[in-house]
């Protein structure tokens, strides 16, 4: 296993874990519990070969298409989501279908480019991608689906499709959903209200102190509260909305400071560099097989699925982008994004053995930390 994306992923999980106890005291057994869970299950996986994740590609495709299509059937949305439907319910627990399709749209595509290549195949790969986007997109849920189209263009990017084919891709498409879109904002008027209150925050702050503080304004004042040490989880506070949530960066912040939130965007770096690696030492090996193409190709995704949907979040709190309610990875509490980061974070560690693996032992380079 790498030793730095393990330390990456326990730094991330301790941090959550305090987000929650900082922000929800209530549930922070609960998240304890998950957070070992994840570790178990990253360790657990990571001991399979890149072979066997491209093996199960197509079968995980398929059923999470399923699933996407049984959410509009028994769906259901939140307390503060009603009029949306991206949960399904099993026996106790609930979890979310969109986030295990980012999963499997990693290890489809991947299979599907190391097993055709990547000239003459991108109509194929590009249905796969625009399937899995529009069910999500019908939740509806368009900040998944953002990030789902985006880590389908990086996968497609990953494998050696050029630059200007990928442009022309997205020109075409940007063209057929042109017509569509205001009939998509029409029938799920919170987007376009959220867009909008987001665009007119910067006049609405004048009347702060009439008003109060709105929700991204509550996280800047934890986050300054914090400075650089920060005040602890059992400090006073004011609860608001997503505190342990999509803005579980700003609990972050008040318990440990400039100091933990930057420890979180270290591990996050430690991610990119590690999946990074295994493109870099993949591109060494000669001849490349369709097992390492495909490894190369997973890690690379799944760096996107966890570092893409991490700047999404942050960006969020620090207002530059409207609120989507994309959970900040590992660190944000909820099951489901935190089992799917762990199953992503196993396939960086399979891909990263397999490819130095196949590198004679004098060019395979060692990491920040020492692995195994």
């Amino acid at each position: 296993m790498s030793a730095n994306l393990l330390l990456a992923q326990v730094l991330l999980l301790v941090l959550g874990t305090l987000a929650v106890g900082t922000a929800d005291p209530e549930n922070l057994p609960d998240q304890a519990f998950k957070a070992v869970l994840a570790i178990l299950i990253t360790v657990g996986l990571s001991q399979l070969r890149p072979k066997v994740f491209l093996k199960l590609a197509t079968p995980a495709w398929l059923v999470s298409l399923v699933l996407l299509v049984l959410v509009f059937f028994i769906g259901h949305g939140t307390a503060t989501s009603s009029g949306t439907k991206r949960w399904l319910f099993s026996g106790i627990f609930q979890f979310q279908p969109s986030e295990f399709a980012k999963l499997s749209l990693i290890l489809m595509l991947a299979s599907f480019f190391a097993r055709r290549g990547v000239y003459r195949k991108l109509i194929s790969a590009t249905l796969m991608i625009a399937l899995t986007t529009l069910l999500v997109l019908i939740e509806p849920d368009l900040g998944t689906t953002v990030l789902m189209f985006s880590l389908g263009i990086v996968l497609m990017y990953a494998a050696g499709v050029r630059f200007t084919n990928i442009t022309a891709l997205l020109f075409a498409l940007a063209l057929l959903a042109l017509p569509v879109l205001s009939i998509y904002l029409e029938r799920n008027p919170y987007i376009l209200e959220r867009f909008l209150t987001f665009i007119s925050r910067d006049k609405a702050s004048e009347n702060v102190a009439v008003k109060g503080l709105d929700q991204i304004g509550m996280a800047h004042r934890d986050l300054s509260f914090g400075g650089i040490w920060g005040q602890g989880p059992e400090a006073p506070r004011y609860p608001y909305f997503a505190d342990h949530t999509d803005l579980a960066i700003a609990s972050v912040g008040f318990s440990t400071g400039l100091l933990g939130v930057t420890m979180v965007l270290f591990a996050y770096w430690l991610v990119v560099s590690t999946a990074l690696q295994v493109a870099q030492l993949a591109a060494r090996v000669r001849p490349m097989t369709p097992n390492l193409h495909g490894a190369s190709i997973m890690a690379t995704g799944a760096m996107y699925m966890i570092v893409g949907q991490a700047f999404v979040n942050l960006a969020v709190a620090a207002g530059i982008f409207p609120v989507t309610g994309v959970p900040l990875p590992l660190v944000s509490y909820g099951f489901s994004s935190m089992l799917s980061m762990s199953i992503a974070l196993a396939i960086i560690h399979s891909a990263l053995r397999e490819v130095r693996s196949a590198l004679p032992q004098e060019e395979r380079t060692p990491e920040l930390i020492a692995a195994d």
